[in-house]
């Protein structure tokens, strides 16, 4: 189960329209550990209005002593043009960016400090919890949902907006409510787009799968699934890792690649050297910022 929070603090929960107590989440917390919930996820937020290093802070406190045994620490995306809620929040704010890497590292420091680890990709588990167990043993996946101990299966998306991944294929529902019921009303999907991937498709997300979960990538391994020669294949995409290995971001050579500590925290840009979409994109980027 997992439990969106986002914040305690009262004035960041205003800013957000927003209201969820620390008693309203003990008690689903404990209901759902009553009802055998092996492993309950909190889902917490960084980067919204009114929130400071000392404020979110507080919230890590309460947090701790609820001691889930996983959570999600993710960075507040603000894209007012795409999610109409957002339009009511004040840009203005906003913490700065240089606030948000602290409030990121401090959350690190702290919940390390708390006997969690640090997964990745804004992920923290007990040591006993199965996402550490599985990436400790090598068999941890990521999906478009954040880390699984389930490699590669299919998922149905139900509900507005969700995303299916069946086989080789992704697709995604209506965005809107009128739309989605009248798919659904009609006996139809609700999906509305999709894609088939190709098979350069299924071989960088091997890759950036690989890198992801377990922070280092065996040109072996890569060459003996998909029957392919790393460097050629990647070789207009192998020197983009250059600066980041010289800021001490990982670690190249002949044989692969090993993400250094401090890369951990820049794993998507590291992965992003192998985006073959986002390499094409010329256009202003319709995701969240890494920090």
């Amino acid at each position: 189960m997992s439990l969106g929070v986002q914040d305690f603090e009262p004035t960041v929960q205003q800013a957000v329209n927003r209201i969820q107590t620390e008693a309203e989440t003990l008690a689903v917390l404990e209901a759902a550990r009553a009802q055998g919930f092996r492993s309950v996820s909190v889902d917490l937020m960084y980067g919204l209005p009114r929130q400071t290093v000392s404020s979110f802070g507080r919230t890590l406190d309460r947090i701790i002593e609820f001691a889930p045994e996983r959570l999600s620490v993710f960075n507040y995306a603000h894209l007012p043009e795409r999610f109409k809620p957002q339009r009511r929040i004040d840009e203005a704010q906003l913490p700065r960016p240089e606030v948000k890497l602290q409030i990121l590292q401090e959350t690190i420091d702290r919940l390390t400090a708390a006997g969690y680890v640090y997964i990745g990709m804004d992920h923290f588990a007990r040591p006993d919890d199965e996402l550490a167990l599985a990436q400790r043993n090598g068999t941890l996946y990521r999906n478009f949902q954040g880390y699984s101990t389930h490699a590669d299966c299919d998922l149905i998306g139900l509900g507005m907006t969700s995303i299916g991944k069946v086989g080789n294929t992704y697709g995604q529902n209506e965005r809107e409510l009128d739309a989605y019921y009248a798919r659904i009303d009609a006996g139809r999907l609700a999906v509305f787009r999709g894609i088939a991937l190709s098979r350069d498709d299924e071989i960088r997300r091997d890759v950036i799968t690989r890198l992801i979960c377990h922070f280092e990538l065996s040109y072996a391994g890569v060459e003996q699934a998909w029957g392919i020669a790393f460097a050629d294949y990647f070789a207009t995409d192998l020197p983009k890792l250059a600066p980041m290995a010289a800021d001490g971001l990982l670690e190249l050579d002949g044989n692969g690649i090993q993400v250094l500590p401090r890369g951990r925290l820049l794993i998507r840009n590291i992965c992003m050297a192998f985006d073959a979409y986002l390499a094409k994109k010329t256009g202003p980027v319709g995701f969240s910022k890494v920090i």
